[in-house]
C-alpha cells in the first residue's frame, strides 16, 4: 500500500514562495504519473500539476508560469515549487497518482496566502 506524505505548507504573503515535498513510501515515481491537487474550502480538488513517467508535464491554467513540478526519483520525492503566490492559491495540497485508480490520499498540507 502506497504511503504519501505532503510537507511545507504554511502562511506565506501574496508575491511569496513555498515548495512543497510529497514522499511516497516506495519507488512508485518511477513507475506511475503523478501530480499535485489541491482542494479549497468548499471547493472540489482540482488538479494542479501532473507529471508523466516519461517527464511530460501538465498545469492548470491558473498556475502556469508560476508553479513548477518535479521529482527526485532516488528519493521518492514530488515537489511543488510555487512562486508569485495569490490568495486564491490558499488550498490544502495533495499529492497522488495523475489517473485512476488512486492510491490513499496522505493528510495533505496547508497553504494559505494572506497579508
Amino acid at each position: 500500500q502506497v504511503q504519501l506524505v505532503e510537507s511545507g505548507g504554511g502562511l506565506v504573503q501574496p508575491g511569496g514562495s513555498l515548495r512543497l515535498s510529497c514522499t511516497a513510501s516506495g519507488s512508485f515515481f518511477r513507475f506511475y504519473a503523478t501530480a499535485w491537487y489541491r482542494q479549497a474550502p468548499g471547493k472540489q480538488r482540482e488538479l494542479v500539476a501532473g507529471i508523466t513517467t516519461g517527464s511530460s508535464i501538465n498545469y492548470a491554467d491558473s498556475v502556469q508560469g508560476r508553479f513548477t513540478i518535479s521529482r527526485d526519483i532516488p528519493k521518492n520525492t514530488m515537489y511543488l515549487q510555487m512562486n508569485s503566490l495569490k490568495p486564491e492559491d490558499t488550498a490544502v495540497y495533495y499529492c497522488n497518482r495523475l489517473r485512476e485508480p488512486y492510491w490513499d490520499w496522505g493528510q495533505g498540507t496547508q497553504v494559505t496566502v494572506s497579508s
